[in-house]
């Protein structure tokens, strides 16, 4: 599955917030966990992950550190701020808006064109 550029760039932000919600992690930590929670339909590079993660530091939502792990070689860590924590809960909000507002569109048209009622509507399921 192709996702646009245009969708993967507006999901970057918060996609990246939570997995740093669920603890430190460097770049290619980050990019394997978008592949692993996505069922690898999401297929990030270096290219595009390191300016997010360039831009969330200037924005205060992330802080990085350079540590050396076991083999000797040093990796950039990155952790969430509380500042991070409050966008990640703004970006949250946000999403479900559009979620819930594409779904309730979607389920109209099913009901209201034949043709779309062998569509079936994505499952995912809610996270507390």
């Amino acid at each position: 599955m192709d996702i646009s550029k245009d969708l993967i760039a507006a999901s970057s932000t918060p996609i990246v917030l939570a997995i740093l919600a669920e603890g430190d992690s460097y770049g290619y930590a980050i990019l394997t966990r978008v592949r692993e929670v996505s069922g690898g339909r999401m297929e990030w590079t270096d290219g595009m992950l390191y300016p997010v993660l360039h831009r969330l530091e200037r924005l205060g939502y992330i802080a990085a550190r350079w540590e050396t792990a076991e083999t000797g070689r040093r990796r950039k860590y990155y952790h969430l701020t509380t500042e991070g924590r409050a966008q990640l809960a703004e970006e949250s909000r946000q999403w479900k808006v559009v979620d819930a507002t594409l779904r309730g569109i979607l389920t109209e048209l099913q009901r209201a064109l034949p043709d779309l009622r062998t569509v079936s509507l994505p499952q995912i399921p809610e996270r507390a």
